[in-house]
């Protein structure tokens, strides 16, 4: 690829420590532009093909519709019913028909073919990074939904492939574009915590009923990498928001990590228990699914630590935790948001006071066009509307690929240490040294004049 494109990659010797311990030793090293500080040209319209139209694609092509600056041109899905739903949306929003791909695991190559600026996928996991390099290879920017990746190797060949193409590959990690996750970075980069010394994300959810549904996953595949791989799987919507607030690969780095994961306590009983009554479930029936819970610690090269949770499977209520602890105070969403500084919460009404007063500029120019085109309480749209921002533009990325690969190598290198008995595991450095030199994430403001939102008269986001 980078022969193709007149590129000249030079090995980069800090890749190596890196990856000895990540798996992964004895891939060329090779190095290029910093994407985190990289600006494509601006754009018109952006073009986009969507790839993979289950619930999280089907739902993208429905926000996406909503923004004129951005058309949908391709649809790719292995089901063509899919896509037929998919362009039924484009007509109910009065946009234009897109060009259909389906009827084989091969067919998406067809969007990356077509000419394009933005590829985003929403396919199961093991499909998002061949997907993201191959439309990076075909010059297309690249969107994958989370994880990015699943294996170092993977994460690696992002990062080589968006450095040698010189087009971004972004994870759609939406839960940094919540409400509160954008008003708790305001407050970090205003010092209101001081300096931050521990933070703490999950991703506790109950899932068994999906995972198990026939109709749910397509061919039970998050089924079977619950059953096969071991450690946090999803790590990314608990560190993605304080990896942000940490400024990881911006001014620090995850330096460590060690895993310890429970015994499995419902995932196998469930698949014992189905097995009887359907056939179809005994391939499902094993003892070795992941650990009920995960509990993963990492440490940085400037000494924060961090903790991070999962667990898909226990009966509790959902949460995040999003805490962020510094030297004069603390906060923490889940399960109620709150604020400190000292040893006593503050009173609901204060803090409320507070977290409006660091709104930030994003939730104030776009939230109220978010809450009604919706998107998990609208922050997928935020996510969105940033993302094509950003291209249209000419602007660096909220998300680049460095931080699709350091928030997604947690789910491996985690399995790793579970492995080893809960042994500490080296975290290599995906920005190779670049991180001492990349600014942190400011807070962005945006002009709505520069990318418009389409909403119907009377609110209705489900209203043509």
């Amino acid at each position: 690829m980078a022969g193709s494109m007149g590129l000249a990659m030079q090995a980069d010797p800090a890749r190596g420590a890196g990856t000895a311990s990540a798996g992964a030793p004895g891939k060329t090293l090779t190095t290029g532009p910093n994407m985190a500080e990289y600006a494509a040209r601006r754009m018109g319209t952006v073009r986009i093909g969507v790839i993979g139209l289950g619930s999280r694609g089907s739902d993208a092509v429905r926000r996406l519709s909503r923004i004129p600056d951005a058309r949908i041109a391709g649809l790719g899905d292995l089901l063509g019913d899919r896509v037929g739903r998919a362009q039924a949306v484009l007509k109910d929003n009065g946009r234009p028909a897109a060009r259909g791909f389906s009827g084989s695991e091969e067919a998406w190559k067809g969007i990356c073919d077509m000419d394009l600026d933005l590829v985003y996928i929403a396919t199961p996991w093991r499909w998002h990074t061949p997907m993201a390099v191959h439309a990076m290879r075909s010059g297309k920017h690249a969107a994958s939904e989370v994880p990015a990746a699943t294996t170092m190797e993977d994460c690696w060949n992002l990062v080589e492939t968006s450095e040698a193409s010189r087009r971004h590959c972004m994870m759609l990690e939406n839960t940094c574009y919540d409400f509160e996750e954008l008003a708790t970075l305001n407050m970090v980069r205003h010092g209101v915590f001081g300096e931050l010394v521990h933070a703490e994300g999950a991703y506790i959810h109950d899932l068994r009923d999906y995972m198990f549904d026939r109709q749910g996953y397509q061919g039970m595949w998050r089924l079977i990498e619950n059953r096969d791989r071991n450690g946090n799987l999803y790590p990314t919507h608990g560190v993605g928001p304080i990896s942000q607030c940490l400024n990881i690969n911006r001014g620090d780095r995850y330096e460590r990590l060690a895993s310890l994961s429970s015994d499995d306590f419902m995932m196998g009983p469930r698949a014992r228990e189905l097995s009887q009554a359907d056939p179809f479930y005994r391939p499902f029936v094993s003892d070795r699914y992941r650990g009920q819970m995960n509990v993963t610690i990492l440490r940085t090269v400037r000494g924060k630590s961090v903790m991070v949770q999962h667990d898909t499977t226990s009966p509790r209520p959902y949460s995040r935790i999003h805490l962020l602890s510094g030297t004069k105070g603390v906060v923490q969403k889940w399960p109620v948001l709150r604020l400190a500084f000292g040893e006593e919460w503050l009173k609901e009404e204060e803090a409320t006071k507070m977290f409006a007063e660091f709104e930030h500029p994003l939730a104030r120019a776009v939230g109220d066009a978010a809450k009604k085109i919706g998107g998990h309480g609208g922050m997928d749209f935020i996510m969105d509307y940033r993302l094509l921002y950003c291209l249209k533009n000419g602007l660096p990325l909220d998300q680049n690929v460095y931080d699709a690969a350091a928030w997604s190598a947690i789910g491996p290198l985690s399995g790793k240490s579970v492995a080893a008995r809960s042994s500490s595991v080296e975290f290599p450095d995906f920005t190779r040294g670049r991180w001492k030199e990349t600014a942190p994430l400011g807070i962005v403001e945006v002009d709505t004049g520069k990318l418009k939102v389409g909403i119907p008269a009377d609110g209705d986001p489900s209203a043509a």
